[in-house]
């Protein structure tokens, strides 16, 4: 099947892609806040064409899944991606996740992935953990009125909130001389826009407010952190600075002057990069 459907314990349909040959080593995308699958369309088609099995599927409330009103928090996340990784019966897989996607992927590492032995590495990409809140632990991070902030534009406007977003911070497009491209911000108004918005709204506090200071120390796999010193969603000192310092196996890169979205706008470099640490068998 190259596109299916699996059922959750509590009814919620979780979509996902499966492609490539089946006895390929397979590479599990995670997606952003409020995105899809569909986030990953120029790595999934890179990675198919160097002879990869790649999957991905669309959170919980997101893309083509239910647009429940539960479970949204990273916990589930992660089991939700479990369930697919185990129908599937993922092994020496690769996950990679961006930004929220890459909080879930920490958790998926730490509580299933590892455990199972169903993991071979991990990328986090402009990721969330160990922390994105402020508090008195993380004095680095964003203050609640941001997160805030988010909320009630989501809740106002959804429809303006996310082409403001999408044609400004996420891609750095709001940048002189930055390379707008009309297209990359009408696709992530249209995944965003395809989600549930209870889903999305609950998703800021399960993406800002998750401490995975513990999964981060858990994960033993060879795990590469790559991240823009321009992320203006994602503070890069907060977030791919801490999560080096917190894994046992971890290789960083940080990319001067690319964006939080730079999957997107930068995907040869990330592209060719991701291919040599999945092929790097020193790591392995």
């Amino acid at each position: 099947m190259s596109s299916e459907f699996i059922k959750r314990t509590d009814g919620t349909q979780i979509f996902y892609k499966d492609w490539g040959p089946k006895s390929a080593q397979p590479i599990v995308f995670h997606h952003g806040w409020p995105l899809s699958s569909d986030d990953w369309d120029v790595q999934m088609l890179f990675f198919l064409q160097k002879g990869y099995r790649v999957v991905a599927h669309d959170r919980r409330g997101h893309g083509r899944s239910s647009q429940v009103g539960t479970g949204n928090h990273m916990d589930h996340y992660a089991a939700d991606a479990s369930a697919v990784a185990e129908h599937l019966d993922l092994r020496k897989a690769v996950h990679i996740g961006h930004s929220t996607g890459g909080g879930e992927v920490a958790r998926y590492v730490a509580k299933f992935g590892q455990p199972q032995g169903r993991v071979a590495k991990a990328v986090l990409v402009s990721a969330v953990p160990p922390l994105m809140l402020k508090t008195t632990g993380n004095p680095g991070g964003t203050p609640i009125e941001v997160f805030d902030a988010f909320r009630t534009g989501l809740a106002a406007n959804r429809a303006q909130f996310y082409l403001d977003v999408a044609s400004g911070p996420f891609y750095g497009f709001n940048r002189p001389g930055a390379k707008v491209s009309q297209g990359v911000i009408q696709n992530w108004w249209r995944q965003g826009m395809m989600g549930g918005a209870l889903a999305q709204y609950e998703g800021i506090k399960a993406f800002s407010e998750t401490d995975q200071t513990d999964d981060l120390k858990a994960i033993t796999v060879p795990t590469l952190v790559m991240q823009g010193d321009d992320d203006q969603v994602v503070p890069y000192a907060d977030a791919a600075l801490i999560q080096i310092k917190l894994l046992k196996n971890g290789t960083l890169k940080i990319y001067p002057g690319f964006p939080h979205g730079m999957l997107t706008t930068h995907a040869e470099v990330i592209n060719a990069d991701l291919l040599a640490f999945i092929n790097d068998n020193s790591h392995s």
